[in-house]
């Protein structure tokens, strides 16, 4: 660049360009702020039919583009002992920064600053770049490459963010970003994006899709507080495919900042700003390598927008809503490890789906009673499916709750015999008043007793002794041995007198038997089943 070589700035530039161009050279902040709020926060952006003779933002404030960057690809050499960096306070920046494809080796923190047209970064390499409370009309960074962290925090975009795989080295930093859609419908298109730890998106507000799709994060993805619009749109949030090496956050947040910078619960009286989504959220096929939250969070959902879930694959889901969302939601073909959900976190019935939908054990946050549980099956199988009930059974099993699985399985057979036609219907009702279909074993044990005592008045009261044959023996008679004949499946005990009745005796002699036979079957059939998971 002109006159650098000889330790002086191009003779072109203003006086304020000619401050900036030393403080490059000796790594400190050139900072114009005044300390006073009204000078020092304009209009969102002055453009570039603004006064220039702004007392707060007039030329005393403003560098051109094409100075700034001229330091930040070609600057002159930095004072001996110093490290050469861009430290911008307070300033406008005039004009289109065009930095596309070039190499930024200074550091770069701009703070305060206002953009009066987009900032082109398309293909940059930077080492870290912060910039934070500025303001810009757009930002352009698709296949950035950031070495270090990238920082927006409390900035205002109101021409959207393009992002679009670019490449963040350790940590991307968004919190209380505000950013607006421009003529595209993505407010935040960041698809393919590679972050190498942590990206905080904390109390975010975004109108227009924030798009994540196939994107890479190391760390956490933190989206606390989050305030997410896009109803004219399909999508508030996308991010299918996402991979988060560790958690998710779709939750509660607050400014961390104020309360002290801790990542601890907020203490009290600190307001905690539920995560907010008006739009659908698609996370379909998304990777969480620790845990997924949804908690402290609201979806207001229209026409065919939804909460889509479909087979992500996560060690944990933590599904705690205070109102269930107004719209689907849909968790066909995931995989949970753990899942904590609350009761009234659920959709009604015909808005959960949950079609091969696993998880491996049940952590509520609250008392989820098994009423209500068999109601959150119902509600996400309008047509009977045996698995969503084996699962839960298997669920509570793990847990030590042995009767509950029992009787979510008991629900099950209950559920599948509204199917059945008629004949099956009968003969699963008879099966569930005595035995609960094997899965209630102790009903056996008194059906029997009850039909025993009953056989055995029938034989004393309508069958008299045997007779005394040619020798005079006289059999030894027992109506309570008759009546255990019956209930038990085999037909003849030496008792064979008892099946020469005839008319309606013997049909209530056959119909005991059928009964008894079922009966002693099933109880058989339930012992084993005992016997083999205790071994």
């Amino acid at each position: 660049m002109a006159g650098a070589a000889g330790g002086a700035p191009p003779d072109d530039w203003t006086p304020v360009e000619r401050r900036m161009w030393q403080a490059f050279r000796e790594g400190r902040t050139c900072d114009l702020r005044t300390g006073r709020a009204a000078p020092d926060d304009p209009p969102p952006w002055l453009g570039p039919g603004a006064p220039q003779d702004d007392p707060g933002w007039g030329v005393g404030r403003t560098v051109r583009a094409q100075a700034v960057a001229e330091l930040l690809l070609d600057g002159p050499p930095a004072v001996p002992g110093r490290v050469a960096a861009l430290k911008l306070a307070g300033m406008r920046i005039s004009g289109r920064l065009m930095l596309s494809g070039g190499t930024v080796t200074p550091y770069v923190q701009l703070d305060d600053c206002r953009f009066d047209d987009p900032l082109m970064l398309q293909e940059c390499r930077v080492g870290s770049m912060r910039m934070v409370r500025c303001r810009m009309p757009r930002i352009e960074a698709a296949r950035i490459q950031v070495g270090g962290d990238l920082h927006l925090p409390q900035c205002l975009v109101t021409g959207g963010i393009r992002m679009a795989d670019a490449q963040i080295g350790t940590d991307l930093l968004l919190n209380q970003l505000t950013v607006r859609r421009g003529r595209a419908a993505q407010a935040f298109a960041a698809d393919g994006l590679t972050v190498g730890q942590d990206v905080d998106a904390e109390l975010i507000d975004v109108t227009g899709e924030f798009s994540l799709r196939s994107a890479r994060i190391g760390g956490r993805l933190s989206l606390r507080g989050a305030t997410l619009r896009n109803p004219d749109g399909r999508q508030a949030l996308n991010a299918a495919r996402i991979a988060v090496e560790h958690t998710l956050y779709l939750s509660g947040g607050w400014n961390a900042r104020s309360a002290g910078g801790s990542s601890a619960p907020p203490p009290e009286g600190v307001t905690v700003r539920d995560f907010t989504c008006h739009g659908g959220l698609r996370l379909d096929d998304g990777r969480f390598g620790n845990a997924m939250i949804i908690s402290r969070a609201r979806f207001s959902l229209t026409g065919d927008q939804q909460v889509s879930l479909r087979r992500i694959q996560t060690p944990e889901l933590c599904f705690t809503l205070p109102r269930a969302p107004e719209g689907p939601v849909v968790l066909s073909g995931s995989k949970i490890g753990k899942l904590n959900d609350a009761v009234g976190a659920w959709p009604a019935p015909g808005r959960l789906r949950m079609t091969g939908f696993s998880y491996d054990t049940l952590t509520p946050l609250a008392e989820f009673p098994l009423r209500e549980r068999l109601a959150w099956l119902r509600a996400a199988t309008p047509e009977f499916r045996p698995e969503p009930y084996e699962r839960l059974a298997a669920a509570l099993r793990a847990a030590g709750e042995d009767a509950e699985a029992r009787e979510v399985l008991l629900a099950r057979q209950r559920r599948r015999r509204d199917t059945l036609p008629v004949a099956g219907r009968v003969w699963g009702w008879l099966q569930d008043i005595t035995v609960g279909y094997g899965y209630r074993p102790g009903r056996a044990a008194v059906w029997m007793g009850v039909l025993w005592a009953l056989g055995a008045l029938y034989f004393a009261l309508h069958h008299a002794p045997p007779a005394a044959d040619a020798g005079g023996y006289r059999p030894h008679w027992s109506p309570a041995l008759y009546a255990l004949d019956l209930l038990l499946p085999v037909i003849d005990l030496g008792q064979d007198n008892a099946w020469r009745e005839s008319g309606s005796a013997q049909w209530v002699a056959s119909l005991l038997t059928l009964l008894g036979w079922m009966l002693a079957t099933t109880a058989a059939a339930g012992a084993t089943r005992l016997l083999r998971r205790s071994s």
